[in-house]
């Protein structure tokens, strides 16, 4: 991701319908996991700035951002977070140090996602949990994707083959931002560049209570325009990592 969407990313990710909703999404997972047990160690690839991070933090993780930008990692230490400088593929952290790894709109900026995933797969403890998300569907390939540093959008088979391919049981894997698909792949037929831009609150009102909407709707399994996986790495990897 260039720096200046980066700096866009921490500029709206608070008031932002999109970064408002996925945050919600992520403390709806964080509450369920703290019923199987006491928070532990957290590792948000790709963070950049740590909006994710810090509701992490706020649900007792002991939390670090590892992010490829420097600019990145400054903005998120500059937010009180720990954070490193790394690539996701191939981090400088032990095996099996993690109770949860998030990888929130990452796997897709990466040509070799393999080795993402392989990593997110080292560096979790037997039985912890991998948070991950992705844009789906190459249909809705456009100026936004390759302004936002893109190389492909997945599909549900895809993910789901490279997620367990590398040792990881899928939980879980269902589809985000279903309503609003149709008003998004037509936005982007006609936009030059990212479409994460600033609103009016009315718009970012009306978004949001749509949004909203698909907590309580039956529409996870319909097309949309994010895919999410929840996964765990099983206690004995039992599967060749390829």
């Amino acid at each position: 991701m260039e720096a200046t969407e980066i700096r866009r990313t921490v500029e709206l990710e608070d008031h932002h319908w999109w970064y408002r909703e996925r945050r919600a999404i992520l403390a709806r997972e964080l509450r369920e996991l703290s019923r199987r047990g006491a928070p532990g160690r957290a590792l948000d690839i790709g963070a950049a700035g740590g909006g994710n991070t810090r509701v992490l933090v706020r649900h007792g993780w002991d939390a670090l951002v590892a992010d490829f930008s420097e600019i990145a990692v400054e903005l998120a230490r500059e937010r009180g977070l720990k954070a490193i400088h790394a690539d996701a593929r191939d981090l400088p952290l032990p095996d099996g140090s993690f109770d949860l790894v998030l990888a929130f709109d990452v796997l897709e900026h990466i040509q070799e996602d393999h080795l993402a995933a392989r990593e997110i797969v080292r560096v979790l403890r037997p039985g912890g949990t991998a948070l991950i998300t992705v844009p789906c569907d190459m249909e809705l390939w456009s100026a936004h994707d390759v302004a936002s540093g893109h190389v492909r959008r997945y599909t549900r088979d895809g993910l789901r083959d490279l997620l367990t391919s590398q040792g990881l049981v899928l939980d879980r894997l269902w589809s985000w931002n279903v309503l609003l698909r149709p008003v998004v792949a037509l936005r982007r037929k006609h936009t030059s560049g990212s479409d994460v831009v600033e609103t009016s609150r009315l718009v970012n009102l009306a978004l949001s209570t749509v949004i909203v909407a698909e907590r309580y709707l039956p529409v996870r399994s319909l097309p949309g325009v994010s895919l999410i996986a929840r996964a765990h790495r099983p206690r004995s990897l039992s599967v060749s990592i390829t």
